[in-house]
């Protein structure tokens, strides 16, 4: 399997031997040995996955890289943290998504109210398997934990992914400030419930 390393915040060390790993086209910065490069045909998500981004105007642009060598990736200097997944599926953002392992299986999940309030788009990407996957944040992304007996509520412009057992919902605050005009301007946030784990980032979209 690949070697994820990030040895600097901003960047992202990828070792290959004879393998292949996937990561969003135009992110690789630097590379030795002997790499190849090619678009994935309809993201890599398959026919389906490609119509529901084509409708909703959401396009992913991922690149294939294979062979033996060491790529280096960046993405407008954003902070990079690299996650392992032991078989589960990870909801992320699509813009938060740098790197994965070709193990891994990608698709599209619905967003609901939440992409709409983040206009982030009607659907997010999910990442499923036994591998790691790279994300990208605006400062360190921070990870909190979720229970079944403490919930998480987040801003959804903050929201980068989640890992587990974790069932959301859109909340609305609507109260007496926010309807006069007094709100703090958190109207509504993204409630996580469950077991797992939520990313976020330490800024606003």
């Amino acid at each position: 399997m690949s070697t994820f390393l990030s040895k600097h915040p901003h960047l992202l060390d990828v070792t290959l031997q004879n393998e292949k790993v996937n990561a969003v086209a135009g992110s690789m910065v630097a590379y030795d040995g002997s790499i190849k490069f090619e678009k994935l045909v309809l993201g890599g998500e398959g026919l389906f996955g490609a119509i529901k981004r084509t409708v909703s105007n959401e396009r992913m642009s991922l690149m294939a890289c294979a062979g033996s060598g060491t790529i280096w990736f960046a993405l407008e200097a954003r902070d990079i943290t690299v996650i392992p997944l032991q078989g589960q599926k990870m909801f992320i953002e699509s813009d938060s998504l740098l790197a994965f392992d070709q193990s891994l299986r990608t698709s599209t999940a619905f967003a609901g109210l939440r992409g709409a309030a983040s206009q982030q788009g009607l659907f997010t990407t999910t990442v499923e398997g036994q591998g790691q996957v790279a994300i990208v944040s605006d400062g360190p992304a921070i990870c909190l934990q979720v229970t079944p007996s403490d919930p998480l509520f987040v801003d959804p412009d903050a929201f980068l992914g989640y890992v587990g057992n974790i069932t959301q919902e859109f909340v609305l605050d609507v109260n007496w400030r926010t309807l006069t005009g007094n709100s703090s301007g958190e109207s509504y946030q993204l409630k996580f419930s469950g077991q797992g784990v939520v990313y976020i980032q330490p800024s606003e979209r």
